[in-house]
């Protein structure tokens, strides 16, 4: 809902206040349960979980004014509701020739996916060719994959345990380093919206992996001594980790796998995505325990080897996204396969286009409307694209 309402400019932007919120979120229930701590055996945990029921009233009145996603009624027919979304997304008349603009452009988005008053078999998300909705969702699935398995549940979940047991200290000051944490993930998560369309999303996922590889380094080998003095560098470490993974990984694996997936396959590619973020957080969470107790220092050493290991992937294997229309993005890959080029190089290729550009590449394609031209015909529009592969 979030990444098709939004424009291409604030796109990543709007999902980067979104994982602001969790980092605020989790910041505000971290402290709630210390201060819980204090209190009678009941308090403790009955009021956080009640507490809770606050922001989900805050939620379910906020959904009454959201509206359907123009894509989404496009696919049902509902033109006329379609026009009025985007009217008021563009601050537009229905009538006008940007709203129609736009309309054309995501209609010729539904007819290419094959979409159009149909519900999207699983087996769709499984296929190749020009729409690559298999890769695709390989690359959404894998971000949320990394996310988990760089370490950063370990951080946030275990970050007073790892401190008492791994840094040897005592009493409240773990708890309260720990929340110390959590402040410096909110201020990081912050950064994120500033950097987010400056830097790149393929940037941003590589420099915020060099950042948690290189501070869970210094974790392990300030802990390998086995000593109070050098184990304070390993708090340094994790305080270094928390900010990189905050300015990047928080938001990144949630915007990613929404915009790189076509309309015909979305939901289900982002539900697949979304399953193994969970799937692998529960992993974690449920192993760095016991990793702790039985290989200690290695704990660190595991998830540096993750982050290196997902530098080769980012690099070879995910284009860059940033500040291109979620129509621009099925181009990429209608490019990187049709020229039998990767598709990191097809989006570096690929100049950024205006509306009318894209209706034209659309066409050229394959993706645009086939009623327009007959059978053994080239379009006016087809022929027109020839300046886009020469930009």
């Amino acid at each position: 809902m979030y990444l098709e309402c939004s424009r291409t400019s604030n796109r990543g932007l709007l999902i980067c206040i979104e994982g602001g919120t969790i980092a605020f979120g989790t910041l505000i229930a971290y402290w709630i349960d210390f201060g819980a701590s204090y209190g009678p055996p009941d308090v403790i945990w009955r009021f956080p979980i009640a507490f809770q029921c606050v922001f989900g009233l805050f939620i379910i009145g906020g959904m009454t004014l959201l509206p359907e996603s123009p894509r989404w009624l496009f696919t049902r027919e509902r033109y006329e509701e379609g026009e009025k979304v985007i009217a008021a997304l563009l601050g537009a008349e229905p009538d006008s020739h940007e709203v129609t603009l736009q309309k054309n452009i995501i209609m010729d988005s539904i007819r290419a996916s094959g979409q159009m008053g149909k519900t999207t078999p699983m087996s769709a998300v499984f296929t190749g060719g020009k729409t690559q909705h298999f890769r695709r969702m390989l690359l959404g699935v894998s971000s949320q994959l990394m996310q988990q398995i760089g370490g950063c549940n370990a951080v946030i979940y275990y970050l007073p345990i790892l401190f008492r047991d791994s840094i040897k200290l005592e009493g409240k000051l773990p708890s309260i380093l720990g929340g110390v944490n959590m402040i410096v993930y909110s201020i990081f998560a912050t950064a994120s919206w500033f950097l987010i369309e400056r830097v790149g999303h393929r940037k941003l996922f590589l420099y915020g992996t060099i950042g948690q590889m290189v501070s869970m380094l210094i974790t392990f080998a300030c802990l390998v001594p086995d000593k109070s003095g050098p184990a304070k560098g390993a708090a340094f470490g994790l305080f270094i980790y928390i900010a990189s993974f905050g300015a990047t990984w928080l938001p990144l694996p949630w915007l990613y796998p929404a915009e790189i997936s076509p309309i015909k396959t979305r939901a289900k590619a982002n539900a697949l995505s979304t399953c193994s973020n969970w799937l692998f957080n529960f992993l974690i969470v449920m192993v760095t325990p016991i990793m702790i107790e039985k290989i200690k220092w290695g704990t660190y050493l595991f998830f540096a080897a993750m982050n290196a290991c997902f530098l080769p992937i980012i690099y070879f294997f995910y284009p860059e996204t940033a500040r291109r229309s979620l129509e621009e993005i099925d181009l990429i890959f209608a490019k990187g396969f049709s020229e039998n080029i990767s598709y990191v190089r097809a989006a570096n290729e690929l100049p950024y286009l205006s509306d009318e550009d894209i209706e034209r590449a659309a066409i050229q394609y394959g993706f645009g409307s086939t009623d327009e031209t007959k059978p053994g015909e080239v379009s006016d529009s087809a022929v027109n694209t020839s300046h886009l592969e020469s930009a």
